[in-house]
């Protein structure tokens, strides 16, 4: 069993726990992810690792509540126990030998971004650092952000907080002022990766994109995360969670992921809507 230490709630959707899981977090990477079980019934989820502490064998979760299996988690307290907690699993974030990176974080895919950019500045990289969010309520890991950057960029999208707009317009006024970086790394909701790539293209920097919003199973047998990427004019198969989850974000077919990820979420509601019924009604669930 694998008890949660802490718990924090950041924004009303989305909530921080740390798990105590001394094997995983001997080992865990930024960019990593690992497969948890509520208890011994539910459903496999992947989640990304959002930290670790390895002398305190924690590692931090942070996870949006989309569907039945995170609305349980978000109920649960410190205290309680993960019946499962695997990992870590997936391939870490190239961050050797770069000096200077522009991070891009949207929503809860800062969650994802945060590590990456704690561990390049660990290494004496300069970070810069865009994240971005629908309004000010759904700010989260602003703080953390900003002792991990060297410039900090808020974006929301209906201008409540930070700078009005979508993370692409930072960006574009950076590179239209001829700053170079050795590399982008766009995190967070598909469309929004899809248009960080398209900014990024025209310069040649190399821009990676985590594909962790589309796995399922984590273990590649269910084909949810089944990617097309077009490398050298041909047409190539992977899957987010064996062979990624980063990826050159050039390479990625956008498209097709965004149109299978659409399929799912008709799904996720009926699920959260029938979890959300039985804890009003003071039932159990299951898995």
């Amino acid at each position: 069993m694998y008890r949660i230490v802490t718990k924090r709630v950041l924004n009303p959707y989305v909530t921080l726990m740390d798990i105590e899981a001394p094997f995983v977090a001997r080992k865990a990477e930024p960019g990593q992810f690992i497969i948890l079980r509520q208890d011994a019934e539910g459903e496999r989820i992947p989640l990304t690792v959002a930290g670790f502490d390895r002398e305190a064998g924690t590692v931090r979760i942070i996870f949006q509540t989309v569907g039945a299996t995170t609305k349980k988690l978000s109920q649960m307290e410190p205290g309680d126990s993960l019946s499962d907690f695997a990992g870590p699993l997936g391939v870490p974030t190239h961050t050797e030998g770069l000096s200077q990176v522009c991070i891009v974080g949207g929503g809860v895919g800062c969650a994802i971004a945060l590590p990456i950019a704690e561990k390049l500045k660990s290494l004496g990289a300069k970070v810069t650092s865009i994240i971005g969010f629908r309004s000010e309520d759904l700010v989260i890991l602003e703080d953390e952000f900003r002792a991990a950057s060297d410039e900090l960029t808020v974006m929301t999208d209906d201008g409540s907080y930070g700078r009005q707009g979508n993370v692409c317009v930072p960006l574009n006024e950076i590179l239209s002022s001829g700053r170079r970086f050795d590399k982008v790394i766009a995190i967070g909701p598909l469309v929004m990766m899809k248009f960080v790539v398209e900014s990024v293209r025209p310069t040649g920097i190399p821009c990676d994109v985590s594909m962790n919003p589309i796995m399922i199973d984590g273990t590649g047998m269910c084909g949810g995360c089944r990617l097309t990427l077009n490398v050298d004019g041909k047409k190539v198969t992977k899957f987010a969670c064996v062979d990624g989850p980063d990826f050159n974000g050039y390479e990625v077919d956008f498209d097709e992921a965004i149109s299978r990820g659409n399929m799912y979420r008709g799904f996720e509601r009926h699920a959260y809507e029938k979890t959300c019924n039985l804890f009003l009604k003071g039932g159990k669930t299951g898995g």
